[in-house]
């Protein structure tokens, strides 16, 4: 329970009503009660509004409409949502200790205070820090380092060596540090190329599942600090991804490639091996990049163009059929223009 003048403060809104009244959680406005709050993120909504039963709303600062209950006026609806969500899922780490259905390895230094669950397997010479949870099937390795406040959901495997830092969440099914897909051909054959380098993980990044990330073939594969990574992502060996990145879903990055802080890549996108691409690019959804691009550059399409081009090439390509129709009705009349013209030199040749 929090009142609506903690969340007034947390969100630094505009409080209009009274500061003591009291929100038991956050719902939508279809389904709040009258002891619960909403928001709206424009006036679009103005009709879901007024026939919501919310007891309080988050509403932007310039809502046209007459404020008929208690609301809070903010900059960013979205971001007020997301954080009184966090705080009202928000409780205090409750450590359960590590299970006797666990498997410790040797020489392994373990915080007291965490929750490891039954079926969780932590290889020799792990170190693992405060208040981390291990879900039941979490694979640890030999020599893995996880840091404070991370979480593994169930049937996480970390490959030896690969280092955690804080508050990471790693959600159920994803592998870090499989061996990065490196071969030399040798004649008809292939020769696997041995991955022996880690994955470093940074603080605050969140991997959704089953993602994979390549250990390096040398040195490391990085992923920097606030980066989120959606579901079903591959990450190749060797790639490096700057802080406060955004992977969508089926993404995917061939080794070595470098990508720079804030760069945003939709949903399918394919990126070449050892091109680099700077800071707050932004890449379209099921786009493929295969060459380096500048910071700041907006791309989309495959192969990637800028994303203006992109809109006229689409614009174009709706207009093929009716163009095509125009040049064979064009070369039908030049042909006939042409036998014509010989005709009549004929005639006169005669």
């Amino acid at each position: 329970m929090k009142t609506l003048g903690e969340i007034a403060q947390l969100l630094q809104g505009e409080l209009k009503g009274p500061p003591e009244f009291n929100v038991s959680g956050i719902q939508a406005l279809t389904a709040a009660g009258p002891d619960e709050i909403s928001f709206a993120v424009g006036s679009r909504y103005g009709e879901e509004v007024e026939k919501s039963m919310a007891g309080a709303l988050i509403l932007p600062k310039d809502w046209p409409y007459l404020l008929d209950r208690p609301s809070i006026l903010v900059k960013d609806p979205y971001l007020a949502y997301a954080l009184i969500a966090s705080a009202f899922l928000d409780k205090p780490f409750s450590a359960l200790g590590v299970s006797p259905k666990a498997h410790l390895g040797s020489n392994c230094e373990i915080d007291r205070n965490v929750s490891i669950y039954p079926g969780v397997f932590i290889g020799d010479r792990a170190r693992i820090g405060p208040y981390v949870t291990f879900h039941p099937g979490v694979y640890v390795g030999n020599d893995v380092c996880i840091e404070d406040e991370t979480t593994l959901y169930p049937n996480v495997v970390v490959y030896e060596g690969c280092r955690l830092g804080k508050r990471v969440a790693v959600h159920a099914g994803t592998v870090i540090g499989s061996d990065g897909f490196g071969y030399v051909r040798r004649g008809e054959s292939h020769v696997k190329i041995p991955q022996i380098g880690i994955v470093v993980i940074e603080d605050d990044v969140e991997i959704g599942a089953n993602v994979t990330i390549d250990r390096a073939a040398l040195g490391e594969t990085r992923i920097g600090r606030g980066t989120k990574i959606d579901n079903l992502v591959q990450v190749g060996h060797n790639v490096s991804i700057g802080a406060d990145s955004l992977l969508v879903a089926f993404v995917g990055i061939a080794g070595s490639t470098r990508i720079g802080k804030g760069v945003v890549l939709g949903g399918q996108v394919g990126v070449g091996g050892h091109i680099e691409l700077g800071d707050r690019v932004m890449v379209g959804a099921q786009s493929g990049v295969t060459k380096s691009l500048a910071a700041g550059e907006v791309v989309t399409g495959s192969p990637a163009m800028p994303h203006k081009l992109f809109l006229r090439v689409g614009s174009a390509l709706k207009r093929l059929p009716e163009v095509v129709k125009q040049v064979r009705d064009l070369k039908g009349r030049i042909d006939r223009l042409e036998d014509k013209l010989l005709g009549e030199g004929n005639g006169k040749d005669a």
